[in-house]
């Protein structure tokens, strides 16, 4: 059975560092205790934009501005919609509301991290058009 349509996003800093996200530790979750970007499930009658805007406010009490859109993906288990956002944040001063805690890593660093789901290929394709725009 296919999963719900989800949306995530890229946070990137100036330093060109992914914002990640440490996975609760519960057996009850799907990829317990691994990286993963922000995001969420698609609701109903909600555009993937405005669920990006919903699980970054509920999450990190977060009102994003400028959102871009980035890729669509289908994989064999669900549809991702995954957007981008250039934002300098101070994660010390985030109340994180789901996940562990938050990171920021540089492209060379993300390869060693165990990450949920399909994220690695997320953010290896996202750094490939980086560099082209660059």
């Amino acid at each position: 059975m296919r999963e719900p349509p989800g949306a995530d996003i890229i946070l990137l800093n100036s330093k060109h560092q992914v914002l990640l996200v440490l996975r609760d530790h519960k057996n009850s979750i799907p990829f317990p205790n691994t990286w993963a970007l922000l995001g969420g499930y698609i609701e109903e009658n909600e555009s993937p934009e405005e669920t990006i805007r919903r699980e970054i406010l509920e999450e990190m009490e977060l009102e994003l501005d400028e959102v871009k859109f980035f890729k669509f993906y289908y994989w064999e288990e669900c549809d991702e919609h995954i957007f981008w956002s250039q934002i300098d944040l101070d994660i010390s001063n985030i109340k994180l509301h789901e996940g562990q805690k938050l990171a920021y890593f540089s492209q060379s660093e993300i390869d060693h991290l165990d990450f949920a789901s399909h994220y690695h290929k997320i953010l290896a394709d996202f750094y490939d058009s980086l560099a082209m725009s660059l």
